[in-house]
């Protein structure tokens, strides 16, 4: 037999296996195929010539007493790790959904109906991306996902607008209309009115006399004091509030106490868009903390759970999010790349042409006035530079007729390739139809009113993108995080290298198998037995296949 790990003279052995009809074998297709096997055990055995995987009864006595003949001493044992056994249980069971992963919202429909609809036939759900979308399109996406996909789950994205209060309020109106039982919450600094009616909405009181919590809330998060809130019961502020106008009753409100705001809440570590650029690894450990804290603190009779988010690409990322205690996880930048995402062939190109390194901080629309940031591909745009431009002209200068011509015509050329006064014209449209009183205040307030054009530009900057509007690609905001690149290293020479071999289930299934394959061989090393890279099926796999190996 070849000897496939070296010394094999490792920690005591576990026991002895007993042959039953067969022999051991060495070789690394045969050792390969056990271990890629997820939902059968695998027994490593000691042979003179190395380390062998072996089927067959297995005496775990270990008293030194007189082993049978032919047994040999087992070196490690694998029990069954199906993806389905990774995450907390009760996050399959309540979501009614077979995996342990989700796709997280991307703004402007990149999160697609065609993306939620695929990870929900495949046994996952995905969150459709509402934010930037008007009411209309929000509520025609919905109703076509209720149509298509009847009881099975999906999820609609509630995003913090503090710009924009009252349109936040009114998709809230609109998810609750709608009967939406599950929506991920993002980009929130605090608590709204908004996300907590939707809540708060959902409460019933059964016959036996518990209470249902209808509406099911997943927050994403990156700060502590945020997660805090989300982990904790509604302010009573806020359900003040909301009693007096009507929009919940007081038993809903008393009903609230006994409920954290959010059922799971997703750590969003460094990652496309809004992020504060936080290490994962020091991130989930914290959270968790938080969280137990909390429960220890109000007790629910469901305790939150705490997945994670930003820079799972790879199966060794999936596999690490799971390891540190993660109930399950969200992927975001590489759905983009995806062929079912609302973005454009150009942009899926540009994605899986991206490296690690090939991204950058940009200022936000849709919270450009307080200065947040969202992470975007830098590579092949010059979004971010000119977005930059912006920002920086709106804290330096009180109006557009402050800034020096030289720079106004920079702009209007470069950026705008329209006068200001057009930009403006078009802009006062979208806000009469969007939310009025922005235009009341920037009657007044002059800055204000340029903060409101240079966001023109920023919103159409992700459009174009996702149109792959001609001529603009270097004004694409493209949305994304260091992940990408991950995922393209790790895709290299695969059939997932194209952009036109990506599928998100596809994507989903090779992460958690892989992932899966990851945590055997860790198990194997803690068991003192190291084998060589060919010995695990880690290279992507068409989803067809995978999903008939895991059915």
């Amino acid at each position: 037999m070849t000897n496939l790990a070296g010394n094999t003279h490792g920690p005591t052995a576990l026991g002895h296996w007993l042959p039953a009809g067969g022999s051991a074998t060495d070789s690394p297709d045969s050792i390969r195929a056990a271990v890629g096997d997820l939902r059968a055990p695998v027994v490593v055995v000691r042979t003179d010539g190395g380390f062998a995987v072996a089927r067959g009864s297995v005496s775990l006595d270990t008293s030194g007493g007189l082993r049978p003949p032919l047994a040999q001493p087992v070196a490690a044992i694998l029990p069954p790790l199906p993806p389905e056994q990774l995450g907390d249980p009760t996050f399959l069971h309540e979501h009614a959904v077979r995996y342990p992963y989700m796709t997280g919202s991307m703004a402007n429909g990149i999160g697609s109906v065609e993306i939620v609809e695929a990870m929900s036939r495949a046994g996952m759900f995905g969150s459709f991306g509402a934010a930037g979308l008007s009411l209309e399109r929000i509520g025609g996406a919905i109703d076509r996902l209720k149509a298509n996909l009847g009881g099975a789950p999906y999820c609609v994205n509630l995003i913090h607008s503090p710009n924009e209060p009252a349109h936040e309020m009114s998709t809230a109106e609109l998810l609750l209309k709608k009967g939406v039982p599950l929506v991920e919450a993002s980009a929130y600094l605090d608590l709204t009115p908004a996300i907590v009616r939707y809540r708060v909405a959902g409460l019933r009181g059964s016959a036996r006399g518990l209470v249902v919590p209808v509406n099911r809330v997943i927050a994403k998060v990156s700060r502590v004091e945020v997660a805090t809130k989300f982990l904790s019961p509604p302010p009573e502020r806020i359900l003040k509030e909301l009693v007096a106008a009507g929009h919940i009753t007081q038993q809903q409100a008393t009903m609230a106490a006994r409920f954290p705001v959010a059922d799971d809440v997703t750590v969003e570590a460094d990652s496309g868009g809004h992020t504060d650029n936080r290490p994962a690894i020091t991130l989930l450990p914290t959270m968790l903390a938080l969280r137990d804290r909390l429960q220890e603190k109000f007790k629910f009779a469901n305790p939150p759970r705490i997945g994670l988010a930003g820079g799972i690409a790879t199966p060794s990322s999936v596999a690490g999010a799971f390891a540190m205690g993660a109930a399950y996880v969200v992927t975001g930048s590489v759905n983009q790349a995806c062929i079912e995402s609302g973005s454009s062939d150009a942009v899926r190109k540009m994605l899986a042409e991206a490296g690690q390194a090939d991204v950058i901080m940009a200022p936000a629309a849709d919270m450009f006035e307080m200065g947040v940031k969202v992470q975007v591909l830098k590579r092949g745009t010059m979004f971010a530079m000119r977005a930059q431009k912006l920002y920086d002209l709106y804290k330096t200068y009180t109006s557009w007729e402050a800034i020096p011509e030289p720079e106004r015509v920079q702009v209007e050329k470069t950026f705008f390739r329209n006068t200001f006064a057009e930009v403006w014209k078009l802009t006062r449209d979208f806000w009469t139809k969007r939310e009025p009183a922005q235009l009341a205040k920037a009657d007044t307030d002059p800055r204000h009113r340029m903060a409101l054009a240079f966001r023109w530009y920023l919103g159409l900057s992700s459009r174009w993108a996702n149109a792959g509007e001609p001529g603009r690609q270097l004004d694409y905001q493209v949305w994304c995080g260091p992940a990408m690149g991950a995922f393209n290293e790790w895709a290299k020479g695969s059939f997932l290298e194209v952009p036109q071999g990506r599928t998100v289930v596809g994507v989903a299934l090779n992460l958690l198998y892989g992932a899966c394959i990851v945590l055997r061989r860790a198990a194997l090393r803690q068991q003192g037995v190291n084998l060589p890279d060919e010995c695990f099926p880690l290279a992507p796999r068409p989803a067809d296949e995978l999903a008939k190996q895991l059915s």
